[in-house]
């Protein structure tokens, strides 16, 4: 017990590590009316990927990118950048330009022809969703505990970093107030695109009520996965259980985790707490029955 409340305590004065904030506050720009015709930009698909080019002077941008059925892909602020786009298919691009005057907002359509798989050639694509076939994860309930705690410091289980406490299992946890129920199932795909499908158990004590959502993610891989990321999209959240959910701080989400560990049989992402500390979720594959 001495050693959680000393990991506990120290982890007071951790801060928060992720921001998504413009890096040009819009208040500094000037003032202008912004219409859609006044916008100047380019998407341009080569190949598999989507170049797309911001020229309107003075304006902060922000590109938001759909599939045909409307379901967001992703996005970024930079002023230029390249997208990868695996599967055929026609996509939206979205252009919003920032400016002290308001934002305004053009479309364009662009079409990619062909798919490609060898964009998905990295292991953790496999390890992650199985290809086209997908592949489900449960919170653990067995054989560990469902969650960890590691400092602001920490990278992965290969590359470590500051402190960890990872629990040996379900039982080592009482204290914490999680329940021990199914807590549902996420399921990643690659089958023509980035698909997938949350079904979420409620966070009501003594609920077995489930959810079930669909959409789409984005999975961001990083050398020696040292920020490696799964972003869900479209409001959509990751699988996760009650416990500290009701104590996070502003800005905390579920939509954009980073990964501790992931394996064939492990998938270990974290989340910040409202004192710093970043909680880890603990899934491994679900099982035939």
């Amino acid at each position: 017990m001495k050693r959680i409340l000393y990991i506990l305590i120290a982890a007071i004065t951790l801060g928060s590590l992720f921001s998504c904030e413009p890096s040009e506050d819009r208040n500094s720009l000037p003032e202008m009316t912004l219409k859609s015709e006044d916008l100047n930009f380019t998407a341009v698909v080569n190949g598999n990927n989507l170049v797309v080019k911001n020229m309107t002077p003075d304006v902060i941008p922000y590109w938001s990118y759909t599939d045909s059925k409307g379901n967001e892909l992703g996005h970024s602020n930079l002023n230029e950048t390249t997208i990868a786009m695996p599967f055929a298919g026609t996509y939206t691009v979205n252009f919003t330009a920032f400016a002290r005057g308001g934002s305004v907002t053009s479309s364009k359509t662009v079409t990619v022809l062909k798919n490609d798989s060898t964009l998905f050639s990295d292991p953790r694509w496999q390890m992650l969703t199985n290809g086209e076939l997908g592949k489900t994860w449960k919170i653990n309930m067995v054989t560990e505990s469902p969650f960890a705690f590691v400092g602001p410091g920490y990278i992965n289980t290969t590359l470590e970093g500051d402190w960890a406490w990872f629990p040996g299992s379900i039982n080592d946890v009482s204290w914490s107030g999680i329940e021990n129920k199914d807590w549902g199932e996420v399921t990643f795909d690659l089958k023509g695109g980035y698909n997938v499908k949350i079904v979420q158990t409620s966070l009501d004590t003594g609920s077995t009520a489930q959810t079930t959502s669909v959409g789409t993610y984005s999975f961001q891989l990083t050398s020696q996965a040292k920020n490696d990321r799964i972003i869900m999209n479209g409001g959509l959240q990751m699988l996760h259980t009650n416990a500290y959910y009701k104590e996070t701080m502003s800005g905390f989400t579920f939509s954009d985790v980073r990964l501790i560990e992931l394996k064939a049989n492990s998938l270990r992402y974290a989340l910040i707490r409202n004192d710093g500390v970043q909680v880890v979720m603990n899934l491994v594959p679900k099982t035939s029955n």
